[in-house]
């Protein structure tokens, strides 16, 4: 990830937190092949679960737990690369692979909005504003359906993603007027363990994260403000969440200690 000063997000916390928010991350792999079956690189959209030991912990990364799709070529060959090095199930993959977690409030930003250095200079061209993370380690796959251990691995990884799904992203806590969160114990035990003969696990200890918040931070205060104003002019969600984050980021480059 290029990494401007400026726009770098370093706070792991924060980090988790963007991954916690939104976990629908694009998986990448990079596994060259023999046989030529596969394509080398392969992406999918996954989502995450982030396992995290210490919630407190300003240095901990976590780890990703997911699932695919057995039919997936990206599942095929990841499996392919496991066995053509004589390893089993549960086994790593040798290179590492790359989670890309953004943020969906994102959003061009037209020079219109530069209120300051337009009409002074007209030195100014489009961007675009938006937040993400990139996780990097190594992948454990578990695929063999038969092994008890790719069994367990499943079902805690489907219950806990349903979990955070049904609590965190949609709300349903069952307080007050809000529905009974759905649980996978609510559908037939053989149907899940039908559907979990279809997919794979995978498992990420995560050895590096970035961060990276493009909120307008490299602008003037009078451009920012007049991108604030101008994503708040357009009456959206988005609009307005990113006028409120383009704010916040601005007030944090221009309280941070000044280096001589």
């Amino acid at each position: 990830m290029y990494l401007r000063a400026v726009h770098a997000e370093t706070s792991v916390p924060v980090l988790r937190q963007l991954i916690f928010n939104h976990p629908l991350g694009v998986l990448t792999t990079a596994i060259p092949h023999a046989s030529k079956r596969y394509p080398t690189i392969l992406s999918s959209h996954i989502p995450w679960v982030l396992d995290v030991q210490d919630a407190t912990s300003e240095t901990e990364f976590g780890v990703l737990r997911g699932h695919l799709a057995r039919p997936n070529p990206q599942t095929r060959s990841m499996i392919e690369h496991i066995e053509s090095k004589g390893l089993q199930n549960g086994s790593e993959l040798e290179e590492e692979v790359l989670v890309l977690f953004t943020a969906p409030a994102h959003h061009y930003v037209t020079p219109k909005f530069y209120t300051e250095t337009k009409p002074q200079t007209g030195k100014v061209v489009p961007t675009w504003n938006y937040a993400a993370v990139q996780a990097y380690g190594k992948a454990r796959i578990w695929y063999d359906s038969k092994a008890p251990e790719t069994g367990a691995f499943l079902a805690k990884q489907i219950r806990a993603l349903s979990q955070h799904a049904e609590t965190s992203v949609m709300g349903f806590d069952g307080q007050e007027e809000r529905p009974k969160a759905w649980e996978v114990d609510d559908a037939p035990e053989k149907y899940i363990e039908l559907l979990q003969k279809g997919i794979i696990g995978i498992e990420i200890k995560i050895d590096r994260l970035e961060g990276k918040f493009k909120m307008s931070q490299e602008s003037t205060a009078g451009d920012r403000g007049g991108v604030v104003e101008g994503f708040t002019a357009l009456g959206s969600d988005i609009g307005n969440e990113l006028a409120e984050t383009v704010r916040k980021r601005g007030q944090a480059k221009d309280n941070a200690p000044k280096s001589y």
